[in-house]
């Protein structure tokens, strides 16, 4: 007889922290050399352009932090809650700081679902992270005082939270409810994020319990701020502008003879009505909401109604009813601003101001000091941050809000003129994860839909609600290359079926296992058997010698 007996346990001490530390870094050595590099890229943004780069919406948001009592009209104020929190330390410069470390949060998540749920190599989960860690424009806006980069972090986190669990329990579900709710406090889009979630947890025939528990965590909040909205505003609603934006959308083509308005019925609309034929009205809507010049009628109803209930209310019927009066005119328009995001050069859009605010400029930032709720933009900046710059220009003091150093900043822009992503790529990584879709269509399109229907709704619809901007394309780009990767683990094949047989070639024979404690007769002939358990010693049967084995059958 032949005993196959259990190795007796080695006493061998657990490894330290630090040997722990030296084994993780060389498992994820090169994704933690592209994070460490892309890290030293924000430290040169940081001492090129100190504290903080800007864009026109920076102030209102500034504003909602230095004002908290009031929330905006204009935009949700999830961002100035942002803001609110770091204003104890007075400073622009941490601010970009900390977005810089979102950025690099994004490029975490990304690498952490690819590699910990799917599966990728090192090589190829690192590659789906380096838009993010690497591109010049992504860089830019992380260095804004904008809400861009906290609203890219929020989303992928909820997309990974979901991705993450198979099968996911109601605190996880109210947990990615909280952070659909920051979403969309910090922008409006984040609730139709919300159904697209639902939508898909509900083809996953996800426990109606979780999905209660999500929708219940992301009301209460935003039910919360349209209280907050209504009690300053007079109006239950996250903002006073959705309707005034769509107004925007459709100025350009909207024709009033065609919408059949009639000025003695309908005089409201009627003055919202654009007297320059569509033709002749430009590329960009933008000047008919923003600014009160000739021929842009949303200003008829007087300086200080921009942002009403009343107005928005009548921009968005006036806006509703040029698109179901025009309808292949809307969506002619559309289909242009969805496809300008693909193109693989950076045309000037929608206007030469607002494409510079996008770039490292060679010239310091000289603050507007535009009317704001309670002082004005430059003042509202210098109560944040009191170690902002002041400057004589033109027989005025100032505020600076950005200085140029040099060679960093110098740096940056020849590396901006380099190193970006262009739309081109954008559109092929949403191709991809098309057809990654596509192979799973058994599946509904496995978990490929989700961050590939999110990719493209970030895309589509500020197109279909606003208009394009180079900046609402960068939040759909780490969502395509998530879709992307998914599609890609396993190429582009359809994956095995569950429960289908597997053919390698040759044939396979069905074995036994040995365990601990059996006992085999010497002398029978040789069967092949499946791996067991290690084994330390080997007691034989009479007439043969005896043998000790450290390994492990098989």
């Amino acid at each position: 007889m032949v005993t196959v007996a259990d190795r007796p346990p080695l006493d061998v001490p657990p490894p330290d922290r630090v040997t722990r530390m030296r084994v993780f870094l060389h498992r994820h050595r090169l994704f933690v050399a592209a994070l460490a590099l892309a890290f030293l890229l924000r430290v040169v943004t940081t001492l090129g352009y100190g504290p903080a780069l800007w864009f026109n919406d920076s102030y209102e948001y500034v504003s909602g932090a230095v004002n908290p009592e009031r929330p905006s009209a204009l935009r949700p104020n999830g961002y100035s809650f942002l803001l609110l929190a770091l204003r104890p330390l007075h400073s622009f410069g941490l601010v970009v700081f900390v977005q810089h470390l979102m950025g690099l949060g994004i490029a975490v998540l990304i690498y952490t679902l690819l590699r910990g749920r799917f599966g990728l190599p090192g090589w190829g989960a690192t590659l789906a992270a380096v838009p993010v860690l690497f591109d010049a424009y992504q860089l830019q806006l992380e260095h804004l005082v904008m809400s861009d980069a906290m609203f890219m972090l929020l989303v992928v986190g909820v997309i990974m939270l979901v991705l993450w669990h198979r099968r996911m329990s109601w605190r996880i579900g109210a947990v990615i409810g909280l952070l659909l709710a920051l979403t969309a406090l910090t922008r409006s889009i984040g609730l139709p994020i919300l159904a697209l979630v639902v939508v898909y947890l509900l083809v996953k025939r996800t426990a109606w319990k979780t999905i209660a528990a999500m929708v219940t965590a992301c009301a209460l909040p935003v039910v919360g701020y349209m209280a907050w909205f209504a009690s300053a505003h007079g109006n239950f609603a996250m903002t006073n502008s959705d309707g005034a934006i769509l107004y925007m959308r459709t100025a350009l083509f909207a024709d009033c003879k065609k919408m059949r308005i009639d000025p003695r019925e309908e005089l409201e609309l009627a003055l919202l009505c654009i007297s320059a034929p569509p033709g002749q009205r430009g590329f960009s809507g933008q000047k008919y909401l923003w600014w009160a010049q000739n021929g842009q009628r949303f200003h008829a109803f007087g300086v200080g109604s921009t942002f009403t209930p009343e107005t928005n209310k009548t921009a968005g019927a006036f806006a509703q009813r040029a698109i179901l009066s025009q309808p292949l005119d809307y969506l002619s328009l559309v289909a242009g601003d969805f496809f300008r995001a693909f193109h693989w050069d950076r045309p000037r859009f929608p206007d030469f101001n607002t494409y510079r605010q996008y770039e490292f400029l060679p010239e310091n930032k000289i603050l507007p000091a535009w009317t704001s709720y309670r002082g004005s933009t430059d003042t509202d900046a210098q109560k944040y941050d009191p170690g902002l710059r002041t400057a004589p220009i033109q027989g005025k003091l100032r505020v600076i809000g950005t200085d140029v150093h040099d060679p960093w900043a110098g740096f940056m822009q020849g590396y901006q003129r380099i190193v970006r992503l262009p739309g081109l790529v954008i559109g092929v990584l949403l191709l991809i994860g098309l057809a990654g879709v596509a192979v799973r269509w058994r599946k509904l399109g496995g978990p490929v839909l989700l961050p590939w229907l999110a990719a493209l709704g970030l895309i589509l619809a500020p197109a279909a609600t606003a208009e394009f901007d180079y900046r609402y394309l960068l939040p759909a780009v780490p969502l395509a290359c998530l879709a992307a990767a998914i599609s890609l683990r396993h190429g582009l094949s359809r994956p095995a079926v569950p429960g289908a047989p597997v053919t390698s070639g040759a044939p396979v024979t069905p074995v036994t296992p040995v365990t601990s404690g059996a006992s085999v007769t010497s002398g029978a002939p040789a069967v092949p058997v499946a791996p067991v358990t290690p084994v330390t010693s080997v007691t034989p049967s009479s007439g043969t010698a005896s043998a000790t084995t450290t390994g492990s059958a098989g």
